[in-house]
């Protein structure tokens, strides 16, 4: 494992990403990608640039073309699905196209992956219900991977709500990642990981509250796309059953948000793709948290995710289980206790 390269990866991802971000807000207000807070579900008060996410691409983009070496078959795939994706997003940042638009480009991208050989070919079972303990998935590897991608790019868009919130997370979900494929040996996951990490954390200074830019569709789709796509390459390759396991964890916060807001939409007759003010972010604003106070929490309950799956893979399932349940109790109570005092304040207004 060249740590070197890994570093020098990460920080030109993130110099660039720093660097390229003021030129694309004034791009966004040339073009008109302007978020403009005109419903209750927006939380900023003034028109914000969008467009962020193509400082967040370039970044990782010429760090990635600079130390991934060489650029297989698996790469290219990557590479072009990413490019789909963005310049359907940029798109959707100045005009905003109709969700089965986005929906179209995100299933042409998950395809230009699985036809480059990024696909889940097996998973990991029970043995109970395959001896060998690998299940596989032969010609349903192609639905299944597009599946995942489709689901984890929308999953990191729908948390996209607040100043900081989805790049933060992604952040988080990056190092994880980055971390997990040096425990594997894996150069290719980390070099893709570093740059992916330091594309976010480049941008992070201009996007933390009060926002001075918006990453966009641009940014949260090729985030979703390529965390997405980083588990396939890595963690989905293993055959312990653990490894299934890591990558739910690692996303287990937009995943768990997606799935409640499908549940919530379906469960009131609403259309699945139509935005509402559900999402757990708006549910701890309506709580009494601050912005900066929500995203704190959120950003918390990724990193105790991300370090269990490392254990996971490093001390196994029974220590990162046990560090998951302390944690999350101690954050369920401290919740309770600042929403009560909340609540006695406002009574007592």
């Amino acid at each position: 494992m060249d740590i070197k390269n890994l570093v020098f990866c990460f920080s030109i991802a993130f110099a660039i990403s720093l660097a390229a971000t003021p030129f694309v807000k004034n791009l966004a207000y040339k073009i008109g990608a302007v978020d403009v807070p005109d419903d209750e579900r927006r939380v900023h008060k003034r028109p914000v640039p969008r467009l962020g996410g193509l400082a967040i691409f370039y970044g990782f983009l010429v760090a990635l073309l600079c130390f991934a070496n060489p650029i297989d078959e698996q790469m290219r795939g990557i590479i072009i699905g990413s490019l789909i994706i963005v310049g359907v997003s940029i798109i959707d940042d100045v005009k905003q196209l109709r969700a089965l638009i986005k929906l179209a480009a995100q299933i042409l991208a998950a395809a230009v992956a699985v036809a480059h050989d990024v696909r889940i070919t097996a998973i990991s079972v029970p043995s109970f219900i395959v001896e060998s303990g690998v299940l596989q998935l032969g010609v349903f590897s192609i639905p299944i991977t597009m599946i995942w991608i489709i689901a984890v790019t929308n999953a990191v868009n729908l948390i996209d709500g607040l100043d900081g919130l989805a790049v933060g997370v992604s952040s988080i979900a990056s190092f994880s990642l980055f971390f997990i494929a040096i425990l594997g040996g894996e150069q290719d996951v980390a070099i893709t990981a570093a740059a992916l990490a330091g594309g976010c954390l480049g941008f992070l200074p201009y996007n933390f509250n009060p926002a001075k830019i918006f990453m966009g569709d641009t940014g949260s789709q090729f985030l979703g796309y390529m965390l997405s796509v980083i588990c396939i390459q890595g963690l989905f390759k293993g055959y312990a059953i653990i490894s299934f396991i890591v990558p739910l964890l690692i996303l287990a916060l937009p995943l768990f948000d997606t799935i409640f807001a499908i549940i919530r939409r379906a469960w009131n007759h609403k259309p699945i793709m139509e935005a509402d003010r559900g999402h757990l972010h708006h549910r701890l604003l309506d709580s009494g948290f601050s912005q900066k106070e929500t995203v704190a929490i959120l950003y918390g309950i990724t990193t105790v995710l991300g370090l269990s799956a490392v254990l996971v893979l490093e001390r196994g399932a029974y220590i990162a289980s046990l560090l998951l349940m302390v944690t999350m109790s101690t954050a369920f109570g401290l919740y309770k206790l600042l929403r009560k005092r909340f609540n006695l304040k406002r009574a007592s207004k």
